[in-house]
């Protein structure tokens, strides 16, 4: 992993962390302004913890609760639509990767909100104008604005820091994924990734890659899950059949040897016993 790079004034990490969630969270102090290394471990002690179900306004000020997107994995995004440099880019790259991963995984399998943390000046009305135009348009993607309680709170429990600077905030470029009761599963950070760093995290929690394969949609989600891999040439993700068909053919071929041994065990048997 490489440092951290502040750039436009906001810091900008140049590598992707996609460690998968812990069993619980753990804790890390808060760190001081432009302490990158604290900064990471802060975010990173994020992982596995509950997000409370907080209540934004979208563009078009109706009331939006988190907890009316659980059930589904979500993306939450945090922007502050003054920033003229690294937040565009982040909302580009995630628009990017949101039209891959529904186009891999389907439209309603998860839910993205992009969140206004600057709560005096992100308004619905600015939202909506932040979204204009930034290739956003996209099924089940929503736009919030949070008053300064609900946004501090909101912050510490996905682990993200943002302090002000003389071109807006230094800031993390950090994009969390929460599972489906709304715990933080994974962060990928930086305002340029490609879409496997936020496609594969949604693969795991749509297709249950840590729950059994107890039904015969269990079974199904399963084999999506590992059979459902990203093309560099296309930079879409495709199904391909040649690996399951592959376990398919290796199981009949070990089933027929089995059955190969077991009769000429049971024929040399039967010669060996007496008439």
């Amino acid at each position: 992993m490489t440092g951290l790079g502040r750039t436009g004034g906001t810091l900008l990490l140049a590598a992707l962390i996609t460690a998968a969630a812990p069993a619980g969270a753990t804790s890390a102090p808060e760190p001081s302004p432009y302490d990158e290394r604290a900064a990471l471990a802060y975010s990173q002690a994020a992982l596995g913890r509950q997000v409370g179900d907080h209540a934004f306004l979208n563009r078009a000020r109706d009331t939006v609760r988190l907890s009316d997107y659980r059930g589904k994995p979500l993306v939450v995004n945090l922007v502050y639509t003054a920033c003229y440099h690294t937040c565009p880019l982040v909302v580009e790259a995630l628009g990017e990767a949101v039209a891959v991963a529904q186009d891999a995984l389907g439209e309603d399998s998860f839910a993205v909100v992009t969140i206004g943390f600057d709560a005096a000046a992100d308004t619905p009305e600015r939202m909506r104008a932040y979204a204009h135009g930034r290739g956003t348009d996209l099924p089940n993607w929503a736009f919030l604005s949070g008053d300064d309680e609900t946004i501090d709170r909101l912050i510490k429990e996905v682990g993200f820091i943002f302090y002000p600077s003389p071109k807006g905030f230094d800031h993390l470029a950090q994009t969390t994924v929460l599972d489906r009761e709304g715990r933080v599963y994974r962060h990928v950070y930086g305002s340029e990734f490609r879409p496997p760093a936020l496609v594969e995290p949604l693969k795991d929690l749509v297709f249950g890659r840590a729950s059994e394969p107890t039904s015969l949609q269990g079974i199904i989600d399963r084999v999506r899950l590992f059979c459902t891999l990203y093309d560099p040439a296309s930079q879409r993700y495709r199904f391909d059949y040649s690996i399951f068909l592959g376990l398919i053919i290796g199981f009949v071929t070990l089933a027929g040897i089995a059955s190969v041994l077991i009769r000429a065990a049971w024929r040399a048997h039967n010669r060996g016993r007496p008439a």
